[in-house]
């Protein structure tokens, strides 16, 4: 089911008029390509130089290959308008910790965060309030970063609702933090 819900969303963002960017790889990476690649706008590859794992999707219409994961992931936040985020293993949760922490600190712009599929996120989120929030290693206001969606056209119009009236585009205080990044 998650492989279906990740080609009707990034079909509809594609559609929305935004590009598509994932891992680049198998399983549900592949599906947000594919997704994207049916739709009207760039479907994007990022994809991670692995020894056993990650090859190529063939829905790609532009194809990075990167050796670190570092540089890979400043490549997934740096130019998003949003991060919209699936379920997904170790790198999932890596990617996601790095969003948080770069749109927490103020060193990324502040962009919807928008974790899909409630009952497989319940549990991240309930430690993230009962042992982090609780612990005081982030504070209470920095759960509202995350947003969590099931429908495929929620998560669109959530996107669209965060940025209201201004546009997409960075404003000039975003510009300097994304210059730093």
């Amino acid at each position: 089911p998650w492989y279906a819900k990740a080609e009707k969303v990034s079909r509809l963002l594609s559609d929305a008029g935004f590009s598509v960017i994932s891992g680049g790889g198998p399983g549900i990476m592949e599906a947000a390509n594919k997704g994207a690649f049916a739709g009207e706008s760039p479907s994007i590859g990022l994809n991670i130089h692995l020894p056993h794992e990650q090859h190529a999707n063939p829905y790609q219409d532009v194809s990075l290959s990167y050796r670190h994961f570092f540089a890979r992931k400043v490549m997934f936040i740096k130019y998003a308008s949003a991060y919209v985020v699936l379920p997904g293993g170790f790198g999932t949760l890596d990617e996601l910790a790095e969003c948080l922490t770069l749109v927490q600190t103020g060193k990324g712009r502040r962009i919807p965060i928008i974790l899909v599929d409630s009952a497989f996120w319940s549990g991240l989120l309930d430690w993230f309030r009962n042992s982090l929030c609780e612990g005081g290693t982030i504070s209470p206001e920095d759960m509202e970063l995350i947003q969590v969606c099931d429908e495929p056209q929620e998560i669109v119009q959530a996107i669209f609702d965060h940025y209201g009236g201004r546009g997409f585009e960075p404003s000039a205080d975003e510009l300097e933090i994304l210059l730093e990044l």
